[in-house]
Order: structure tokens, then sequence, then C-alpha cells
């Protein structure tokens, strides 16, 4: 068995423990590996079906989550940035990233006020409104450090933080109808 298979079932159980908050797996070309409940019934609702297998993709196209992210624009600076400082190390990402910056920018559902936010903040907050409420999150990415295998190093994993009490309270609401997925 690769070492994939070995890690998926830690994977599926620390995304189903990470749920109701949304959580999932992507690899270096931020195709998603696995995702749980919480990234179908936040991030997913709306999202063109072809779009969902490619992080970047789901959250900048138009035909994405885009609409729904209030803040659009701090987002997608933040989202651009962080891909450009990984073209470095990885070439390979220069097609996506020439592709999704080259989406029109969405405004976001409320919009954003003031200027934009340095794109190297530690803690760029995710605003997305889902069934007419305003979420708030701060976003943890997780890599493995020390992989033997090439295929487990390139993955990360992507947790999405309640930035404030309403979205803490907000998320247990809604309803668990979606399992882990893999995308």
């Amino acid at each position: 068995m690769s070492s994939l298979g070995v890690l998926r079932g830690s994977l599926d159980r620390l995304l189903a423990a990470y749920d109701p908050y949304p959580a999932l797996v992507f690899d270096g070309g931020y195709q998603v590996v696995a995702a749980n409940g919480g990234v179908s019934r936040v991030m997913l609702s709306g999202v063109a079906p072809s779009l969902r297998t490619n992080l970047m993709r789901v959250v900048l196209h138009p035909d994405g989550l885009a609409p729904r992210v209030v803040n659009f624009p701090a987002w997608r600076l933040y989202l651009l940035d962080r891909m450009e400082r990984q073209i470095a190390s990885r070439p390979g990402l220069r097609p996506l990233y020439d592709e999704v910056s080259g989406y029109s920018v969405v405004r976001g559902a409320v919009g954003s006020s003031g200027p934009l936010p340095d794109p190297a903040l530690v803690a760029q907050p995710f605003q997305v409104e889902c069934e007419g409420t305003v979420l708030s999150f701060i976003t943890t990415v997780g890599t493995f450090n020390t992989p033997l295998d090439v295929t487990v190093s390139e993955l990360a994993i992507e947790a999405f933080l309640p930035a404030n009490e309403l979205t803490a309270a907000f998320l247990p609401r809604l309803p668990r109808n979606a399992d882990n997925k893999h995308i």
C-alpha cells in the first residue's frame, strides 16, 4: 500500500473530527484530495461542479465561491500572493496562477471598504456569505515535514477556524447532510 493509502484513513478521521468547521486536503497543484462536510455546506453551494476539484478555481472563479466572498478583493490578493511565492519552488503552478489571476475581479456579497490589507498578513480573514449570514474565518495550512513519499510531501491540510462567536455558533446549526468527500 502506498504512503498516501496508509495516510488516507488518518486524514479522513481528521477531517471528520473537524466538522462542522470546513477543512480540506489538497496537493501541490491545489487539486482537492478530500474535504469534510463543512466545506460542502459552507463553500460549495452554488459552485459549478466543474470547478470543485481545484481549490483556487473554487474560490476565485466567477462561477465559483467568488460572488459570496464578502472581502473578495483582499482575499484574492492574498491567495494570488501565496501562489506567486510558491511558484519559485513549484514552477508547474505558473499555468494555474496565470489562469486564476486572469479571472474577472468579483466584488463580494457585501463588498469591502477601505484599503486592501497587506497580503503578507499572517491571518487574512476569509469572509463568506452562507444562508444570509456572513461567516468569518482565519485559515491555517499544515504540511508533512518529513515524508518519505513525494506524493505525501505535496499534500497540505487547510482548516478554517471561526474568527468570531457568530461563526462558531452558526456552523453547528447547519444540517449535516454531507460526509467527507473525495472530490
